[in-house]
């Protein structure tokens, strides 16, 4: 396990600064002006975008995929004691989590497939205003939980504060498992869990100080400190970090 011990000689990571005026800037207009367009049409077919796919019926969403949520078959085995009348709430649980990813930023165009009939295994159909003010608000949660978003793709790294706050059963199951090599998304496919409901554990976490990822150790201390790519060495973790801090420290 990979962690870092903060005391007064090696302060913890600087809080980011929050981009307050970003909600500010940001009119009301969509998430995805090609998926605005075909909720107009009411196109039925497939919106493949960087980080997911949406399916679509008649200008609605249907179905929403991503390689970073962990899919309505890992919930519903998680889940297995749920009653039948749940499957309905765990699908769509499903779809706003992998719409969440499926909608992030990306510099790439996205592309339609247009279909005549939905995808086999579609479920309730979802307004794409709906799904966007969602996402919206996700964001905005994530943002005033924690305002760095290298802890939702990167790997973690736990950190031992000296007055460590408690955690929940929930956080505790998230922070068990930061081990510096996985991620939030192979946190919550591990759990069983939807991968938006993992990045707000992760973030309140980090907000605690109980985690990091190698990035923001590096905007804390400076360049000059070298964060290992690798998980240190099973046997001494936290000795071999705070060696590298120190050494770092000391070149200033």
């Amino acid at each position: 396990m990979t962690t870092v011990r903060t005391s007064p000689a090696t302060p913890p990571p600087r809080l980011p600064v929050r981009d307050r005026a970003g909600a500010g800037r940001r009119a009301w207009g969509g998430v995805s002006p090609m998926l605005g367009r075909l909720a107009d049409e009411r196109a039925t077919g497939v919106l493949v975008r960087e980080r997911g796919t949406l399916h679509l019926a008649e200008g609605r969403v249907v179905y929403a995929e991503s390689p970073s949520s962990p899919g309505l078959d890992v919930l519903r085995a998680a889940g297995d004691a749920l009653a039948e009348g749940a499957l309905e709430i765990c699908h769509l649980v499903a779809l706003y989590d992998a719409a969440y990813f499926a909608l992030s930023p990306s510099s790439a165009p996205g592309r339609f497939r247009y279909e005549a009939e939905p995808s086999p295994g579609s479920g309730h159909p979802v307004p794409v205003a709906a799904v966007e003010q969602e996402t919206l608000r996700r964001r905005d949660l994530l943002d005033a939980i924690w305002p760095d978003p290298t802890t939702d793709a990167d790997p973690l790294i736990r950190a031992d504060p000296a007055d460590a706050p408690r955690v929940t059963p929930r956080q505790r199951a998230v922070l068990t498992r930061v081990d510096g090599t996985r991620t939030a998304t192979d946190i919550a496919r591990e759990l069983g869990r939807p991968a938006f409901h993992t990045l707000v554990d992760v973030r309140r976490l980090a907000a605690a100080g109980l985690v990091t990822t190698a990035p923001a150790l590096a905007r804390a201390y400076g360049d000059r400190v070298s964060v290992p790519a690798e998980p240190l060495p099973a046997h001494d973790p936290d000795i071999a970090l705070l060696k590298r801090v120190r050494d770092a420290l000391e070149a200033l």
